[in-house]
């Protein structure tokens, strides 16, 4: 998409292109914040046993678990 340069355009032009952008968004379909997170809701927790971020990784299946320890004497 092409950078439009708005400080070098005609207040004619800037109102033509929020108008364009209005009819964008008034096209857009609408949903009730409640029935969305709902759904969302619903959508985490069905995933939620395999989730390795609530559940953790197993140790031996854990790439970042440390090997060693350090000492310093």
């Amino acid at each position: 998409m092409p950078v439009i340069d708005v400080e070098n355009m005609t207040d004619l032009d800037k109102a033509k292109m929020e108008v364009t952008q209005l009819k964008v968004e008034v096209k857009l379909e609408r949903a009730k914040v409640s029935k969305c997170c709902e759904e969302i809701t619903e959508y985490i927790q069905s995933g939620a046993d395999e989730d390795p971020l609530v559940k953790g990784i197993p140790e031996e299946k854990n790439p970042f678990k440390e090997k060693g320890g350090c000492v310093i004497c």
